[in-house]
């Protein structure tokens, strides 16, 4: 195998969205696709035995999606070092359906090396495989916007999630519960502690975070993305 050759291990739990990745990586004489998985649990086994340069996964798969393989990927090269001593690269370019500015910053923080649309793929994917075995981040210049938006919104939120993270860990918990609409009782049931004891936590978090109202708990918690069916 030519050693300037862009390894690349293709990772989506559709066999036919792959062979389309993989005739369109064809094309390209200095990229090479040297192994395929369907989940992440094989993105992890066929980075670690092949050594990729650049793993292009998609984000919605089954066992192990995405998000998930990213960060294990990115740390446990992180803990290696190649010969030289240096710390051990490994670029995952990440294949969504997804433009929401939510799902752009998460891919990023969890420390893929860009993202690419599954719409423009057959057009943008070899020059993407090539900017981040550069060393460089993709990112489309129709999804920036969007992406922009996203780390402007994270920002305004900084000062909430500071204010949330000086609570502690069982305050986190009621506070949300709170701001779901349990009550004291019903709390004290779930966390195994009396409803007399949840009501200490609610005036410890009220005296901490300077609220009073379950609607003051309720914006909170939609602001930091607390209540998953955004109630």
């Amino acid at each position: 195998m030519r050693p300037d050759l862009i390894r690349v291990i293709l990772v989506d739990d559709h066999s036919i969205v792959r062979a389309g990745l993989k005739a369109i990586l064809a094309t390209a004489k200095d990229i090479m696709v040297v192994g395929e998985g369907s989940n992440g649990r094989e993105a992890l086994s066929l980075a670690e035995r092949l050594d990729p340069h650049v793993v292009v996964m998609d984000l919605s798969m089954p066992e192990m999606d995405g998000l998930a393989a990213t960060k294990a990927l990115v740390k446990a090269a992180s803990e290696r070092v190649v010969e030289d001593g240096t710390p051990q690269t490994r670029r995952v370019l990440m294949l969504t359906m997804h433009s929401e500015d939510e799902h752009l910053v998460g891919l990023l923080e969890a420390g893929a090396a860009g993202y690419l649309l599954k719409t423009v793929a057959e057009r943008e994917l070899v020059d993407a495989v090539r900017t981040v075995a550069a060393g460089d981040i993709y990112v489309q210049p129709s999804a920036a916007r969007a992406l922009a938006r996203g780390l402007a919104r994270k920002e305004e939120h900084a000062d909430d999630r500071a204010r949330f993270e000086r609570l502690t860990d069982r305050e986190q918990v009621v506070l949300k519960l709170f701001a779901e609409g349990y009550t004291a009782p019903e709390i004290g049931e779930q966390l195994s502690i009396s409803p007399k004891t949840v009501d200490t936590y609610k005036q410890r978090i009220n005296e901490k975070l300077h609220i009073t109202h379950r609607t003051d708990y309720v914006k909170l918690a939609l602001r930091l993305g607390l209540l998953a069916n955004g109630q």
